[in-house]
């Protein structure tokens, strides 16, 4: 298939599902926090089971490329409130890391992309109020949030051939990070 001038590989998957939650840890609600954990964690790494058993050559595959879609969160502990969204991040980070040494002789490569803060639904919240939009934009190099198809265009990279030796990669989306000190 070809996308943008970029040839992506016959087998690939993106383990994008998930879900952002805000509160104190002092007010953490068990189930509200075990849900979360479940979405952003334990359903990346059955979906990424089941394309290991579909795409691996142990298993009859002919290889393919996972991206497992985390945040830049993961990396900074998150926004006040969302340490526990961070930390769930972080072990889908940890666990690609893992699963691309694990996978990488059965001909599947395994990379995270780390979106930061990107104008979706999920930061609805941020985006469409000026007042908290500026301030965000503040804490950004580049000075402004990040669209879905500057993410796009990472995750279809890391699923083509012209990545075919990058594997165990965290590649940031981020707009430069957060401006520390400002």
């Amino acid at each position: 298939m070809r996308r943008c001038g970029i040839s992506v590989a016959s087998g690939g998957l993106v383990a994008n599902a998930g879900r952002a939650d805000r509160w104190p840890v002092a007010g953490i609600d068990t189930a509200r926090f075990l849900a979360l954990v479940e979405a952003n964690l334990v359903g990346t790494v059955l979906t990424c089971r089941e394309a290991v058993r579909r795409m691996s050559s142990a298993h009859g595959g002919r290889g393919g490329a996972i991206v497992a879609v985390s945040s830049y969160a993961a990396l900074t502990g998150g926004r006040p409130g969302a340490s526990h969204y961070a930390a769930t991040k972080g072990a889908v980070d940890s666990f690609i890391k893992g699963l691309a040494r694990e996978v990488a002789a059965e001909g599947i490569r395994a990379n995270v992309v780390r979106p930061g803060m990107i104008e979706t639904d999920m930061t609805a919240g941020v985006h469409r109020d000026p007042e908290r939009r500026a301030a965000v934009e503040a804490t950004i190099p580049m000075g402004r949030l990040g669209r879905p198809e500057e993410v796009a265009y990472a995750i279809l990279w890391l699923l083509s051939e012209e990545a075919s030796f990058v594997s165990g990669a965290i590649l940031d989306v981020a707009g430069g990070g957060i401006v520390i000190g400002a």
